[in-house]
């Protein structure tokens, strides 16, 4: 039987990528939203459709609310394009503020008034995921589970997940409500592969300085929680975009992708993100960038993941790792 994402599984319609909007709106301040920001949001969405792209993903503290507040100004433009669409979102960040600074917040209040914010500015009805963005050492799961009652009872949102969360974590929120978490979004890529260290480097001495979510890609696999990967493209360090301080390591991978990506004949982005989606575990990038070329490039990542073999795979790893395997 083929397999198939944790997403489909569980019946939720989406592509393999997704579209990170986290760049639309302008700055990180209160500069009002432009005619420019709207266009320049409109082709990047454009282009991610072109290529397959379904699912968008935000947050209310991308470009201070201003990233929702354009695409749901886009939404107003187009009203079928809400229908064709899975739209997440993430809450739980509270940036610095005259109350106090920069913290993390899952109290009831923050997350119900937070979606209702989010849902006024993509002007829709509902969401189809809410994830808690960070996690809250003062979490109290109980009160976390009244809020998620709340949300799904009255339509508002769909589906919930959490970003940059352990096993146990998930866990303990799952304890506390009837929901299951499907999704959990974390940093993943060529150069932090972290999430493929933690697994071969147990019980040895040089897996003391792995620092990943333990244990979060079986639990991943076993209940179906749909890893997604922020900055799956390591800061564009491997397709081109001129970085300092780069090390032996990152040079040799940096040709070792644009040899692949010659002889297949495709991009450097499809290699490394078709590197990332080899793993079973059924990764789905989320792709930060407004950049309509730097998106199309993406388009053969789901081929090149399909058609990469052991060998290859391997070769990307131990040249991103600078060392050879244990």
């Amino acid at each position: 039987m083929k397999s198939i994402m944790p997403l489909q599984k569980r019946e939720i319609t989406s592509s393999r990528l997704i579209l990170g909007c986290m760049g639309f709106g302008g700055g990180w301040n209160s500069d009002p939203i432009t005619s420019e920001d709207i266009l320049k949001a409109e082709k990047a969405i454009d282009a991610a459709q072109a290529i397959g792209i379904t699912m968008f993903d935000h947050a209310d503290i991308y470009t201070m609310g201003k990233a929702e507040k354009v695409f749901g100004d886009i939404l107003k433009l187009s009203p079928t394009l809400r229908e064709n669409i899975i739209i997440q979102s993430k809450c739980g960040i509270r940036l610095q503020d005259e109350i106090g600074p920069q913290r993390y917040d899952f109290s009831k209040n923050h997350i119900l008034s937070s979606v209702d914010a989010i849902l006024s500015r993509l002007h829709t009805e509902y969401i189809d995921i809410l994830l808690l963005h960070r996690p809250d050492p003062l979490i109290e799961p109980e009160i976390v589970a009244e809020a998620f009652e709340e949300l799904k009872t009255s339509g508002k949102v769909r589906r919930f997940g959490v970003s940059n969360m352990n096993a146990a974590q998930i866990k303990l929120i799952e304890s506390y409500t009837s929901e299951q978490m499907v999704v959990n979004q974390l940093e993943m890529s060529l150069k932090r592969n972290d999430f493929v260290k933690q697994g071969i480097l147990v019980n040895q001495k040089a897996g003391n300085s792995v620092n990943f979510a333990d244990g979060i890609m079986e639990l991943s696999r076993m209940e179906n929680v749909q890893l997604q990967a922020w900055s799956p493209l390591a800061n564009g360090m491997y397709t081109g975009r001129k970085l300092d301080n780069l090390s032996e390591a990152d040079l040799k991978t940096i040709e070792l992708v644009e040899k692949m990506a010659n002889e297949k004949n495709t991009t450097k982005e499809a290699i490394v993100l078709g590197w990332l989606m080899r793993h079973p575990v059924f990764i789905q990038p989320v792709i930060g960038t407004t950049n309509p070329e730097r998106i199309s490039n993406c388009a053969e990542a789901v081929y090149q993941s399909e058609k990469m073999t052991r060998e290859e795979w391997y070769s990307l790893f131990t040249s991103a790792r600078g060392q050879k395997m244990p």
